[in-house]
């Protein structure tokens, strides 16, 4: 795409704000952007919604069990609050886990302290006790987090000091995470609370018996589909060992462990990059951002990490695996190449999904008009090199930022020098944000809401619209086929070498679907 494409978007957007007063139009001009390689892309992330605009964001509650907690298969978790907050969690994303021999899995219940007025009125602390009662003696759990939703917080429950009393009395780990919804701007808030949980009880809390040169964890990966299903065998077949997930998939006693891997991979990284930070910080853990949503990128990230550990036979086998997955699906690939070639495509997702779904469009031939994050920080945006000219928001001060002191006779995996090298090499410990991979003249939207995107498919008419489940359904109204890609609409897995053709697949029945023929979108109805 030209200047005159980037001319045409920057235009669009400014029809596109004329319906909202002036001082609304004002500050959501600074949530959009147009990607050109002439100028710098600066875009604002993190704010407040607009009140009466309708979004797609969830509340912090929202990102702490929904998102971080809530795949940890034997944390027993207990919603505090009326029983809307714990249903809003229930079976609501498809983080698919499966209990070891001799493991407890507790991803199929909802357990609710149900607060009535009453507890409201006199305060609910005595019926979270007796809850955490009863769930011991139903499901001895090894661990329990508490959710506060927003009644706890406006009554002040101390569900710090209930929690800390019922672990001692239990023996057992007992959180609380104190995520009353309305805590922060959006589900981000409750990532960070949740992260800070992970650290502060559970990671460094159990050793690892027999660790090997190759242990790694995979950060930011919630098993959505059975996606770590899919990459764990390619991982594993290379000579690497997974000691953890966070959290997909995961047990709290390999989280426990986590500090002593030789490597953390992240996929999502606004989801748990906090936790990355704090174990660099007090175990000398590095973290590789990776991406293995689509072929090119799966192939980068799987050489950048066979870069890091430096091994003969990893690097061999790496390129092995490479050569033979590719023969495999090259075929189907090619397939649905000429089947959707030239197609376009809207991406709005939380977390770092928009990016990773622009390198998995353009595998199967299809090019993204617009991408945009529910949740992001501008560094999601831009790149972390911005982070220290960021300014820090009032809403954010109620949250705790911790930092950690290297841990007393804790070895870092590799020396500052090789850190120093690997960083320019393959970019240790960085990112470089969604931005420098869109297209020239493509959109970009923070937090877009229901007038925009009805505009912007109007305006831009793509073939496919990808998101959540709150708003597939604008799209299809107008004639334009969704894929909810938070949760796949009961399909996936999408990643790895494989996953691209389940994607491929799934995205050619939603576009040449006949379904289509038999209505007409506005801009053809007349």
């Amino acid at each position: 795409m030209s200047s005159i494409a980037v001319e045409q978007s920057e235009k669009l957007i400014d029809d596109m704000l004329k319906v909202y007063p002036e001082k609304v139009a004002k500050n959501r001009r600074k949530h959009l952007a147009v990607k050109s390689c002439e100028i710098e892309n600066h875009i604002e992330a993190n704010a407040k919604v607009i009140p009466g605009i309708a979004t797609n964001r969830g509340c912090s509650y929202a990102g702490a069990k929904g998102v971080v907690m809530g795949p940890i298969k034997d944390v027993l978790c207990l919603t505090h609050g009326p029983i809307g907050c714990g249903y809003y969690t229930w079976g609501t994303r498809r983080n698919f886990a499966k209990a070891e021999d001799g493991q407890d899995n507790y991803m199929q219940y909802c357990v609710s302290t149900d607060m009535q007025e009453t507890d409201v009125v006199f305060g609910g602390e005595k019926k979270l006790k007796q809850a955490i009662d009863e769930v011991v003696k139903i499901f001895n759990p090894g661990a329990i987090c508490i959710f506060a939703t927003c009644p706890v917080g406006l009554i002040g429950d101390d569900i710090d000091a209930v929690a800390l009393e019922a672990g001692k009395e239990h023996g057992i780990t007992v959180m609380a995470a104190r995520c009353e919804g309305y805590r922060g701007v959006s589900q981000s808030s409750g990532h960070h609370i949740a992260s800070n949980l992970i650290m502060e009880h559970l990671v460094g809390t159990e050793e690892l018996k027999d660790p090997t040169p190759f242990d790694i964890n995979v950060f930011g990966e919630y098993n959505i589909g059975g996606d770590l299903w899919e990459i764990k065998p390619l991982f594993e077949e290379i000579g690497y060992r997974i000691v953890s997930t966070l959290t997909g998939d995961a047990s709290f006693h390999d989280i426990a462990k986590a500090h002593q891997a030789k490597l953390s991979i992240l996929l999502c990284h606004r989801s748990i990059n906090y936790t990355n930070r704090m174990m660099e910080e007090k175990y000398g853990v590095p973290w590789l951002k990776v991406n293995y949503l689509g072929t090119k990128q799966t192939i980068k990230s799987l050489r950048k990490m066979a870069k890091y550990f430096d091994d003969p036979e990893i690097t061999k086998k790496t390129e092995v695996i490479i050569k033979d997955e590719m023969e495999k699906i090259q075929p189907g690939l090619e397939y649905y190449k000429k089947k959707l070639q030239g197609k376009t495509a809207f991406i709005y997702a939380g977390g770092s999904r928009a990016h990773h779904y622009v390198n998995l469009f353009e595998d199967i031939g299809m090019s993204v008009v617009m991408a945009g994050y529910q949740f992001a920080h501008r560094d999601d945006y831009e790149g972390r090199q911005i982070l220290s000219t960021m300014k820090k928001k009032a809403t954010s001060s109620i949250l705790e930022d911790l930092h950690f002191e290297k841990e007393a006779g804790v070895e870092p995996p590799i020396t500052p020098e090789r850190m120093a090298e690997l960083k320019e090499q393959i970019g240790l410990m960085d990112y470089e944000g969604m931005m420098p991979e869109l297209r020239e003249g493509v959109i970009v939207v923070d937090d877009l809401n229901h007038h925009e995107t009805e505009f912007l498919i109007k305006e831009l008419k793509p073939d496919l619209y990808c998101s959540g489940i709150k708003d597939k359904y604008w799209a299809q109204k107008m004639g334009v086929p969704s894929r909810q890609i938070h949760s796949y609409d009961y399909s996936g897995r999408y990643t790895g070498f494989s996953g691209v053709l389940n994607f491929a697949r799934d995205v050619d029945m939603a576009i040449h679907s006949p379904t289509w023929t038999l209505m007409k979108p506005p801009w053809k109805a007349a």
